[in-house]
């Protein structure tokens, strides 16, 4: 398992010394000989012969490679090990031929920033919490300079891998860094997508200053975030869980996201897009056989979570650091 480290001459005021020494401790960890470890590096490098012809990051669904590319033995073995990788939160994907139906329609998400995507075109982007790596396939499809992932999560890293290895995008890096780290690259980012975080965060105050250091001077950062109704700027701290979801500590309204954004230090902050949660958008699918949007609100009053809280909105919003 090795790290590329030759795509940090585009980030010339990062802290090169420091990622580079997570790097070398990031492949000792990814190299462990534990169990859990070792099966998920097996499963990402049981196909390294597999490489797509044809890549298609324009529509709905992630492409990568066609059913007629590979040989039906390695087909499956694909099956095998792309199930092997279950649960999948983020898609659609369709891996040579394979279709992943995963349990959020992420095409979705991505249709609503459209409307206020900045040019991603050579541009030097952070997808913060990047999963799977469904958005930063997305963004390929605009040619950006360089994509880079904060995934802390070894079974995310390992699915990215292995979807990579087949894509083959030399422009896609993810490092196994959470957005606590995003202190390392100062002024390094022109755009950074944070969806799906903030909430997660026990001061989104100082994480969203954070990201600001890491931005370049006029840089758009577009954030998405769970919220509860309402227009005051409020948010909602619950006792334990909320929506059965652990590690939630703040859930604004969208008017509290953006006072958040600008006492950041982020200028012509604007909410651009709210709407409700729905099963629809977020279920229990083939690829994802475990709890989700249903069994998180209350069955008798779908306006509640089953902890009696407002149940979720997503809010988008855009700001220029």
């Amino acid at each position: 398992m090795d790290f590329n480290s030759e795509y940090y001459q585009l980030l010339p005021k990062a802290n090169h010394t420091e990622l580079l020494k997570r790097q070398q401790e990031n492949i000792k960890r990814l190299t462990s000989l534990k169990k859990g470890i070792r099966s998920l590096r097996e499963r990402a490098d049981c196909l390294p012969h597999l490489k797509a012809a044809h890549l298609d990051f324009s529509g709905d669904a992630v492409t990568i490679g066609k059913a007629d590319e590979i040989s039906l033995a390695d087909r499956d073995k694909l099956l095998a090990a792309l199930k092997e990788f279950m649960p999948w939160r983020k898609g659609p994907f369709s891996i040579f031929g394979v279709d992943i139906d995963a349990e959020w329609r992420s095409n979705r998400k991505w249709d609503r920033l459209l409307p206020v995507l900045p040019d991603l075109k050579d541009k030097v982007i952070a997808d913060v919490g990047s999963n799977n790596g469904y958005y930063m396939f997305r963004m390929q499809h605009y040619n950006p300079k360089l994509v880079v992932g904060f995934e802390p999560y070894l079974h995310h890293y390992f699915t990215f891998r292995m979807l990579n290895g087949f894509a083959g995008c030399s422009n896609l890096e993810l490092e196994l860094l959470g957005v606590e780290d995003l202190g390392l690259f100062t002024e390094s980012f022109d755009v950074v997508f944070l969806m799906g975080i903030l909430y997660h965060r026990i001061s989104p105050v100082d994480c969203l200053k954070e990201i600001k250091k890491a931005m370049t001077p006029g840089g758009t950062l577009i954030v998405e975030s769970q919220a509860i109704p309402g227009q005051e700027p409020v948010a909602l701290f619950p006792e334990g869980r909320y929506a059965k979801v652990p590690g939630t500590y703040f859930v604004p309204t969208g008017t509290c996201v953006k006072n958040w954004m600008i006492r950041a230090g982020f200028s012509q902050v604007e909410i651009f897009c709210s709407h409700e949660m729905n099963s629809d958008e977020q279920r229990r699918t083939d690829w994802m056989d475990f709890e989700s949007y249903t069994d998180f609100i209350d069955p008798q009053n779908p306006a509640l979570t089953v902890e009696g809280y407002p149940a979720p909105l997503r809010v988008f919003l855009k700001g220029i650091s």
